[in-house]
């Protein structure tokens, strides 16, 4: 049994058709060539675009001269009316600043801090499935997304998502990723800075309403730490750290393009991960099985504690081939700052440099067996292999992601206390079908089944 795979279109097709796909499923807009070509190269009246699976060109391009491939502006355009500037959209001395700020508050002593609200936050995921355990289907999207708001909330800003203000912010990002604003004219056709980007009316009228209530939060939290009273949150440590270099500190305005980007990638990315890997263990129940004696074995009786972490080796392993068949952001995009030469082929300046997690996590060059779901496979010599070259569910090099090891925590934990709590099975009738907007999600959801163990 083979996971969902989404459909590859042919290799030829019109301008027109390929933007209508595109639209429709970023993944299903692609040809089935890319699972197995090391570069390929489209070209469109506007741009020219090279897809890189060579694993020396994605480390020279994410690794070795990352100056010299900033950030597409593309991709960004259809985000900006919720992000504004923050990390996620920046290039240069900008963006350098914004991590040295940022970056102090995930490091693994932080992480030890965060945990216990982690843990509060799976156990409120166990207790909202409770009443929907009785064996009929539901879609865990909505869940796993309630769950990883719940996590990002509680570790940034010390409140559960069913505070006031947490449960308005959720609601807006639900209505803002139905607008699909990654979409947006700018994404295919080169603008001047002066010329409107048509984002639709509800995207900006989202934007601008979780734009409102993170400023209203970050307001607040300024006013505690003034006060002395603040906790010590992921929020306080970003808000009070000054950066070395030039000892400034984030404005509010900043500060909310920092906190929107944190719930955008933190919570979307994490539900999509995890809503994958109950699936993936639902459509194998024995690994299912594994995930949940490893999860009694570890935690017993009592709540999970952070060491508990290093000794859940085979949820981590599950966790991993659920990023490498599901990896929530499937592509990425830079430019070229300059002229390059890649494989024998000379690159414009300004052309678009495409690295994409999903097709190099199912290369079938690289591989052994890449479409199917193994998580054993991190034990074999191939699998380790590929591990160090072609796995970046988070990027790599100067911009991995910040967040990467809160979710390498996350993601394991709650799926232990999850798998601990249920039996999964699938809803044979309603198989998923992956798709990617902002994320890779479930075309119609990803239906479950639960009962209790």
């Amino acid at each position: 049994m083979i996971p969902p795979k989404p459909p590859a279109r042919p290799d030829h097709v019109s301008l027109w058709r390929y933007l209508r796909l595109f639209r429709a499923d970023i993944l299903s807009a692609q040809p089935a060539r890319l699972y197995r070509a090391w570069m390929a190269e489209f070209r469109t009246p506007f741009f020219r675009s090279y897809l890189c699976n060579d694993t020396g060109l994605v480390d020279l391009v994410l690794k070795q001269r990352p100056d010299d491939f900033p950030k597409s502006a593309r991709v960004s355009e259809g985000l900006r009316p919720l992000l504004g500037q923050s990390v996620f959209v920046t290039n240069g001395e900008t963006w350098k600043r914004q991590r040295r700020i940022i970056d102090p508050a995930f490091e693994g002593g932080r992480l030890r801090d965060t945990f216990a609200a982690m843990v509060t936050a799976g156990q409120g995921a166990v207790a909202r499935l409770a009443p929907l355990a009785d064996g009929s289907g539901f879609d865990i999207e909505g869940h796993t997304s309630h769950a990883a708001a719940d996590v990002i909330f509680r570790t940034l800003f010390s409140l559960p998502i069913e505070d006031r203000t947490a449960a308005q912010v959720f609601d807006a990002f639900k209505a803002h990723q139905r607008m699909q604003p990654v979409l947006n004219l700018a994404a295919f056709v080169p603008l001047p800075g002066w010329f409107p980007r048509f984002h639709r009316r509800q995207t900006r009228v989202t934007a601008r309403a979780i734009r409102g209530l993170i400023t209203e939060l970050t307001a607040r939290r300024q006013a505690e730490i003034a006060a002395g009273t603040a906790p010590d949150d992921l929020a306080t440590k970003i808000m009070t750290t000054a950066d070395p270099e030039t000892g400034a500190r984030f404005d509010t305005e900043e500060m909310v393009d920092q906190v929107a980007i944190f719930f955008l990638a933190g919570h979307e990315t994490s539900a999509s991960a995890l809503a994958w890997a109950l699936y993936l263990l639902a459509l194998y129940p024995e690994w299912q099985e594994r995930v949940a004696e490893e999860a009694e074995a570890v935690f017993g009786p009592r709540a999970p504690e952070f060491s508990d972490m290093a000794r859940l080796r085979v949820t981590r392993d599950v966790f991993r081939e659920t990023l490498r068949l599901y990896p929530p952001v499937p592509m990425m995009v830079r430019e070229t700052a300059c002229p390059e030469r890649f494989r024998n082929r000379d690159i414009p300046r300004g052309a678009q440099v495409v690295i994409s997690p999903w097709h190099l996590h199912r290369h079938e060059r690289l591989w052994d067996n890449p479409d199917g779901f193994d998580p054993a496979r991190y034990g074999t010599e191939n699998g380790k292999t590929c591990l160090r070259e072609a796995f970046i569910p988070f990027s790599a090099g100067q911009r991995v992601c910040t967040g990467a090891g809160f979710a390498m925590i996350e993601g394991p934990l709650l799926l232990a206390m999850l798998v601990r709590a249920y039996r999964l099975r699938p809803v044979a009738e309603r198989p998923p079908v992956p798709v990617a907007h902002l994320t890779v999600r479930g075309r119609d959801g990803i239906w479950l089944k639960l009962s209790p163990r």
